[in-house]
């Protein structure tokens, strides 16, 4: 299957498939492990768009961009147009290469406070924002949205038309709307709609699980890339096998137990140093659950690996794990 590369102002993609941001799930570890594996483009966590608060530890570690990769992706979320444009330039200050607007966040404590999703019941308030923040900085600026408020009120086509006449260069769409959160099938047809009705890039997003539902969302969409989140959580190596299905004649090498009982423990260690053993292993208990599935006869090591207090009987555990099964079969079916 041949897709034509993506492109985003000067950027031409390594591949059209990137990761979604994810607040409080992609942050720097996670994204070069999924660099490693193959994802064109990786973006920061959502990051509050008031400067005044980028002093907290949580910000700090948001805002710890990856300078090493290109391009290099901010996302910042609000409600203001000067203040978000203010955000955008103190990004591409710390280095971003490309400033990522969310409006597509459904959390509460997001949409309380009239950003995130929450915007897409403003169509002149988004105007205004894109402008702002466009002409704020001379790097690309991106938008993420979904299909609409609620499924009275989708609206997506139209806040992709008002992106791409205030200068937005890629749109990203999550197929629900926000009152949807993440429940119900993604709305690949409205993805559709959207992606005829603008001549910008288009990624979608939403319900990418599997390499192979990940072709029959670009089949069903024509979309220009695709943005993957869930998917990716415990299998970073999802951008691997979709590279490889696009690229006939490329080597295959399938994902064995012993590059998976390194990923692991490389993940591991990077996030006990990154955040410090104390906050690291407990960010790291999600992430060794989610690894879980993809591993065979790991009900014992889930129990005991999520409940301990320590980054060395963490890794320990892991290797421990692998050890017990070096003969076996330690992927899952």
């Amino acid at each position: 299957m041949e897709i034509p590369a993506l492109k985003i102002g000067p950027y031409l993609l390594s591949s059209p498939f990137v990761l979604a941001p994810m607040a409080g799930v992609t942050d720097a570890p996670f994204r070069r492990i999924c660099r490693n594996y193959g994802a064109g483009m990786t973006t920061s966590e959502m990051t509050t768009a008031d400067t005044s608060l980028w002093q907290t530890t949580k910000s700090r570690h948001r805002l710890d961009l990856d300078l090493d990769a290109e391009p290099v992706v901010v996302q910042i979320a609000g409600s203001e147009p000067d203040q978000l444009a203010g955000a955008a330039r103190a990004c591409v200050q710390r280095g971003a290469q490309i400033v990522d607007i969310n409006m597509g966040c459904p959390a509460k404590k997001v949409c309380k406070k009239l950003a995130g999703s929450a915007l897409l019941k403003d169509e002149k308030l988004v105007a205004r924002i894109l402008t702002s923040v466009v002409t704020a900085v001379a790097v690309p600026v991106t938008l993420k949205i979904r299909t609409g408020w609620d499924t009275e009120h989708r609206n997506a086509d139209v806040i992709a038309r008002i992106a791409e006449d205030c200068g937005i260069q890629s749109l990203a769409i999550h197929g629900r709307t926000r009152a949807c959160r993440y429940k119900g099938s993604a709305e690949f047809d409205t993805i559709a709609r959207v992606k005829q009705g603008v001549s910008i890039p288009v990624i979608a997003n939403g319900d990418v699980t599997t390499a192979e539902k990940s072709l029959e969302v670009l089949r069903l969409t024509n979309c220009d890339g695709l943005m993957i989140g869930r998917g990716a959580q415990g299998r970073p190596w999802i951008f691997r096998e979709l590279n490889q299905i696009i690229s006939p004649g490329s080597e295959k090498p399938q994902l064995d137990k012993n590059e998976l009982r390194d990923t692991m423990l490389d993940h591991l260690r990077e996030l006990h140093r990154f955040y410090g053993d104390i906050t690291g292993v407990r960010v790291a208990r999600k992430h060794l659950t989610w690894y879980c599935n993809s591993l065979a006869n790991a009900d014992e090591f889930r129990h005991q690996v999520v409940r301990v207090d320590s980054a060395s009987e963490q890794i320990s555990l892991t290797k421990n794990y692998f050890e017990r099964e070096d003969g076996g079969e330690s992927l899952a079916a």
